[in-house]
């Protein structure tokens, strides 16, 4: 089990194929996603990876959030996810994961915030046909009609569908399919409509109920801060050359 991503809407929008066909894709950026922490068996009972996501000002962290980022040497970031992932597929902290992290023609499982539409009725919310349009009813034709009162059972139960709050829920859309990947912008287009608004935080991992494709990396596609990688070279380059006497 791979890891999943944390990624940004950026909108819609289409792609055309070589038969000249378009395809409705939705824009999803990687805004600089690195690994905070690991979640390991022997300390947190489970294995997990921490990822984070997009930029945050440091005065408006605590101090017990300056130091978490500190530990991994990573800037503040302002969303945060765990991906559950096996012990052989975990990914060095720090590292950042990049969008060929998925394949184009592989599917995955997209989850975000629905659009929050305030108060809506039944008509709206649930999909009820409404009252009919003549014969007595007056006024109340989206009305949602009885809520199953009268003397038996006497209240309305639980749960009964009725006018309120419509959307601003978590949503998760099944097997979408990566029409392609941009390394260099960081970008995914998956073709199909995501759930949230425009700029907002969504996640993306490998879709459950498909098989991963043989092309797809494992643990995954990912590059360390050129920081570490210099100062592995440092290290490197200060260990002693062998001296040539020694084998004489």
């Amino acid at each position: 089990m791979r890891s999943g991503v944390i990624a940004q809407k950026m909108g819609m929008t289409r792609v055309f194929t070589e038969a000249g066909e378009h395809v409705p894709v939705t824009v999803l950026r990687l805004a600089n996603c690195q690994v905070i922490a690991h979640r390991t068996k022997d300390r947190n009972g489970y294995v997990a990876l921490q990822l984070g996501s997009g930029l945050r000002k440091t005065n408006n962290l605590p101090k017990a959030e300056r130091g978490h980022f500190a530990v991994a040497k990573v800037e503040p970031k302002r969303r945060l996810a765990e991906f559950r992932v096996e012990e052989d597929d975990l990914i060095p902290v720090g590292a950042e994961i990049t969008a060929d992290h998925f394949v184009a023609g592989q599917f995955v499982d997209v989850t975000g915030i629905s659009i929050g539409k305030g108060f809506a009725g039944a008509m709206k919310r649930w999909n009820f046909a409404g009252l009919r349009a003549s014969h007595g009813v007056s006024i109340s034709h989206r009305s949602h009609g009885s809520t199953g009162g009268r003397q038996d059972p006497g209240r309305t139960f639980k749960n009964k569908k009725m006018a309120g709050h419509l959307g601003t829920e978590r949503v998760t859309t099944l097997n979408l399919r990566v029409v392609q990947t941009d390394v260099e912008r960081g970008l995914v287009l998956v073709e199909g409509a995501v759930p949230g608004n425009k700029g907002g935080w969504i996640t993306l991992r490998d879709a459950v109920k498909k098989k991963l494709p043989e092309g797809a990396p494992k643990p995954g596609k990912f590059r360390m801060p050129e920081a570490q990688s210099a100062a592995g070279e440092e290290q490197a380059s200060e260990k002693p050359a062998p001296d040539a006497r020694e084998g004489a």
